[in-house]
């Protein structure tokens, strides 16, 4: 198995990128697609569901399978393009899971091979709900920093909830980070990269410069966001993570509020059968960002996928 400084340094089969039109609504998908896949992965992101931040994960993804998957990436937040294409509207925590489920409905249930669920963030609790509706369709399901439920000791999600219920103060943020809009792309990437992305790839500089620096795409990122404190104040669901134990695996990190550590406790105490791990790497809860992280991750994934489908070593 190549290491990550050699999967790093190599050439891999690029993602294509296109939109399409689910139930409707313009969606942004990325993918791989192998000439003959023995299964099918289909990934989830985390808030703000922009899927380009995943690119290198993605990439990463399918050389440590060896073409044995096709991949596909679908934005989470449906108005998260380059234009406002559902003129305003703001999609709730459950249009997210509606949208995927009617995606696999469209496109993806005549297909010949099963379905590996890999998500990031709240991207793994609306894989619990795709696994709920397609549970036999769907063979293994990967949480990445999984956040599914509430972490009453974080001061960072009190401060996120209270932004995000407020009206107001959502819309003055979406103004004040749309208004970065008036810079040009490289003053953009240059701010950006001297600031959050000091140690971010280009490929996370480039997707928060074309994605986030819109109204409507913020708008959604702190509406889904309150409508996800609403839901995740309950306790997940243990009975079915119990039946389905077999078909899980989650990866946490060192000092991730999203996905705590005592959420790995309780899961290992309440499911036990689920396979659970924890990165003590230094990537974070954003991975994404660094090129470091998505090949770390990726080859984490594609080592569960592998290990659990044998056949495929």
């Amino acid at each position: 198995m190549e290491s990550e400084k050699e999967l790093m340094n190599k050439a891999k089969t690029p993602v294509t990128s296109r939109l399409c039109r689910v139930s409707g609504l313009m969606t942004e998908i990325m993918e791989i697609k192998a000439e003959d896949p023995k299964f099918h992965v289909l990934f989830i992101p985390g808030n703000p569901g922009v899927v380009p931040f995943y690119k290198d994960f993605l990439e990463s993804l399918y050389e440590f399978l060896h073409g044995n998957a096709s991949i596909t990436g679908m934005a989470t937040l449906i108005s998260s393009l380059f234009s406002d294409w559902e003129s305003g509207r703001l999609f709730s925590l459950q249009d997210q899971i509606d949208h995927k489920v009617d995606y696999i409905r469209q496109k993806m249930e005549g297909a010949k091979v099963p379905i590996i669920l890999v998500a990031h963030s709240i991207g793994s609790y609306i894989s619990l709900d795709i696994l709920r509706k397609f549970s036999e369709k769907v063979v293994y399901c990967v949480g990445l920093y999984p956040f599914l439920t509430l972490n009453k000791q974080s001061t960072k999600q009190l401060l996120i909830g209270k932004l995000a219920a407020s009206s107001v103060l959502s819309a003055t943020a979406s103004f004040l980070i749309a208004s970065l809009r008036l810079l040009p792309m490289w003053a953009a990437r240059l701010l950006v990269s001297n600031s959050l992305g000091a140690s971010w790839s280009d490929t996370a500089v480039q997707a928060t410069c074309t994605h986030l620096r819109q109204y409507h795409t913020m708008r959604n990122v702190l509406y889904m966001a309150m409508t996800e404190f609403i839901e995740l104040a309950a306790e997940p669901d243990w009975e079915f993570m119990r039946e389905h134990q077999s078909k899980l695996a989650f990866l946490f990190g060192i000092d991730d509020h999203w996905g705590p550590l005592h959420l790995f406790e309780e899961i290992s105490k309440q499911a036990p059968g689920t396979s659970l791990s924890i990165e003590r790497e230094g990537h974070t809860h954003a991975f994404c960002c660094t090129v470091a992280g998505s090949v770390w991750v990726a080859q984490h994934v594609a080592t569960l996928i592998k290990n659990r489908f044998t056949h495929l070593q």
